[in-house]
């Protein structure tokens, strides 16, 4: 199952609490590292989402224009 954009973007919402809360600086390097690969991850899946829509709606129009082309 693929992860939705706001999946990974709550993961990140979580660390970047976690490192708010975080009294020790081990908890908080490791918790904005991990922060920081979920925003990473958000940011690719919103681009795939983007990409997918796109070309759907190219495939569409082209499936369209064929189908003109046709009659």
């Amino acid at each position: 199952m693929a992860q939705t954009y706001e999946f990974y973007r709550d993961r990140a919402d979580e660390a970047a609490a976690k490192a708010k809360e975080a009294t020790l600086d081990n908890v908080r390097d490791r918790e904005l590292r991990s922060e920081k690969t979920w925003r990473a991850l958000a940011n690719q899946a919103q681009r795939v989402a983007t990409d997918r829509a796109k070309a759907e709606e190219e495939r569409a129009a082209k499936r369209a224009a064929e189908a003109l082309a046709q009659e």
